[in-house]
């Protein structure tokens, strides 16, 4: 996606990496729609057939992240075998391989990390992709058990996921170690933990969490 490609037509991804391009050569956004067509040598009606605002295009970057993940997570053909924790594993170490790809695009937006809140906006649909891809796997991990005081509500944990997306996230951007292998250690502990804590059967990954998260001085 960070690669323009060579005939410039102006499809929805064309239009996503001239703006991500844009923002990286020039290290602040567009002033203005039309500044930007005029620019980039596209109409100004292509622009609005595909987004209505500047908003609408970064949050839909957020969204095609999402969406690449997950085909890619399908193009495993183990993938629909895979346990629901293994899947989430997947998902994770998949979506944040998909944004050290664009990176330097991602700080922009979101660096340093109190720009997050103040971006929220963009990160809307992603939010409420994250939620669903997470639900689906709860109520999937609720159907296997046999009584209902075990199952787990939806809506609880849907939204714990997104927190710890945040909280990965944060982790991600502030990672220096080589190949981001500390964001690796801590998407699989924690990970760990939220399974772990779902079939309510021990503390042990909440005190290895613990330890690691002290370790790194993210608490």
């Amino acid at each position: 996606m960070a690669t323009r490609k060579a005939n410039k037509t102006n499809t929805e991804d064309n239009i996503i990496t001239m703006y991500m391009e844009f923002v990286l050569e020039n290290e602040h956004a567009p002033k203005s729609i039309y500044k930007f067509c005029k620019e980039q040598k596209i109409n100004e009606a292509d622009f609005y057939k595909k987004f209505g605002s500047f908003e609408s295009l970064k949050s839909r970057i957020w969204e095609r992240f999402y969406d690449v993940t997950l085909d890619l997570a399908h193009k495993d053909s183990n993938y629909e075998s895979m346990s629901n924790k293994d899947k989430m594993l997947t998902f994770y170490y998949t979506f944040f391989e998909m944004l050290t790809a664009n990176r330097s695009y991602v700080l922009f937006e979101l660096s340093p990390i109190k720009e997050m809140l103040k971006n929220a906006k963009q990160l809307s649909t992603l939010r409420k992709k994250v939620k669903e891809f997470a639900g689906e796997l709860i109520e999937s991990a609720n159907d296997e058990k046999q009584l209902r005081i075990t199952k787990q509500p939806v809506s609880l944990f849907s939204e714990g996921a997104w927190v710890q997306l945040l909280f990965l996230l944060q982790f991600w951007i502030n990672d220096s170690s080589a190949g981001f292998e500390k964001t690796d250690a801590a998407i699989e502990k924690s990970v760990r933990t939220v399974f772990d804590l779902f079939d309510t059967s021990t503390i042990d990954s909440v005190i290895d969490l613990g330890k690691f998260l002290w370790k790194e001085r993210m608490i």
